[in-house]
């Protein structure tokens, strides 16, 4: 397996775009974008576990019922939440998209990220279908990539190569997420596309699996959106033999589906807002994955951790004070935790006491913009890997007048 360029169009059979249709005011900022499989395809999603869930979410589940979808349109500026005629909205940005690409309306999966509350009218999206669905291509993956974009700061998309029963497949993503990311699901949203052969079956299997390792290990602010969802289609066009049980080929594409996983997730946990720097929480030694993911979690979490990582300050004291929050029975007189970068390494606490450390090298080690918090537990063989950011002065900035 090797990564490769291409993003969400890496895999054979896939086309994307995005285009400032007008949703947004900023005319520089593209707010419409478009993913097309050229033959049908299975597909697989997850959806936000918030009760309030925005109106593209209710009717791509509806559509996407039968595991089968060929169109992902998505705009940005606008979530079409909580508004009267959403899945009205929805059902006709659906609606458009199969007009332009010759499909049913069935085979679309609609999303939508950007304000709560605001009502989203479809004369810029029908004005714009036509130049979004003929501008359609190979290489456009980072047009659609910055189509989906709302406060993020960078464009997040991914890809990999690998091999499945002598036949070369690809699997690629594009993903969003800069606030409101606390998912209990998935995160923001991703779009991921592989020409593997795999039954529709199997590819909610493999996505359904992931998520609890990968996009639940997120957290930004501790907020989980309305409209957080992961669409992931598999087209076939590889022509490996398909994937319809468990088995050496069902693993190495679960593999291949984690690589780019793992990549969008520290992408989007970098890019936090307001954020300056990646902070990932290792944790070994657990009595089991369950217990090291609660404990990763609720590390990543903590908003003075978060705060003391801004400051460079390594007070190992609120890593502690969240592992005994996170509802694991630990024994914390045996908890060890180290802080490392690309500067290095240094221990700080050992048996669930601190010990001497230079404050000046450990300041060094957290200044770099990633930072890895490892916590061993000694209590068992269970591991987990968490993501999240720091918490600065701009995140308020930020959300202070996010509607405004």
């Amino acid at each position: 397996m090797k990564t490769i360029t291409g993003g969400v169009t890496a895999a054979k059979g896939f086309f994307a775009n995005g285009i400032h249709a007008g949703i947004r005011k900023n005319r520089a900022k593209r707010d419409l974008s478009l993913i097309f499989s050229d033959r049908p395809a299975g597909a697989a999603a997850v959806y936000t576990t918030n009760l309030v869930k925005g109106a593209p979410l209710i009717v791509t589940k509806a559509h996407l019922a039968d595991g089968r979808a060929r169109a992902v349109i998505c705009n940005s500026g606008n979530a079409n939440t909580c508004n009267a005629d959403g899945l009205e909205i929805a059902e006709g940005m659906c609606r458009l998209c199969a007009e332009a690409l010759d499909i049913l309306p069935e085979e679309v999966a609609v999303a939508s990220t950007g304000v709560i509350g605001q009502p989203l009218s479809l004369e810029p999206i029908a004005a714009g279908m036509g130049a979004l669905a003929s501008g359609l291509s190979r290489e456009g993956s980072a047009a659609a990539a910055e189509g989906i974009m709302t406060t993020d700061t960078v464009k997040k998309e991914v890809a990999v190569e690998f091999v499945l029963g002598g036949k070369t497949c690809r699997l690629g993503g594009i993903a969003k997420g800069s606030g409101m990311i606390h998912p209990n699901m998935a995160t923001m949203l991703v779009f991921l596309t592989t020409d593997a052969a795999i039954s529709p079956a199997m590819l909610q299997k493999a996505l359904s699996g992931d998520v609890a390792s990968t996009f639940n290990m997120v957290s930004v602010d501790g907020d989980t959106s309305t409209n957080d969802m992961v669409i992931l289609l598999a087209n076939g066009a590889a022509e490996n033999p398909e994937i319809t049980g468990e088995g050496e080929d069902f693993s190495a594409f679960m593999a291949a589906l984690n690589s780019v996983t793992v990549a969008l997730c520290r992408m989007i946990a970098g890019d936090g807002e307001g954020a300056t720097k990646l902070l990932e929480c290792r944790v070994s030694g657990a009595a089991d994955e369950g217990a090291a993911r609660a404990v990763a979690k609720s590390v990543i979490c903590s908003s003075l951790l978060k705060a003391a990582m801004f400051g460079a300050d390594a007070n190992w004291g609120r890593v502690l004070c969240a592992i005994g929050y996170s509802g694991v029975p630990v024994d914390v007189g045996a908890v060890d935790v180290a802080f490392s970068s690309a500067k290095g390494e240094i221990s700080v606490c050992e048996r669930g006491a601190g010990i001497d450390f230079s404050e000046e090298r450990a300041k060094e080690i957290l200044l770099e913009k990633e930072i890895e918090i490892r916590v061993t537990l000694h209590e068992g063989e269970g591991r987990a890997t968490a993501w999240g950011c720091d918490l600065t002065y701009d995140y308020v900035k930020i959300n202070g007048d996010y509607r405004t």
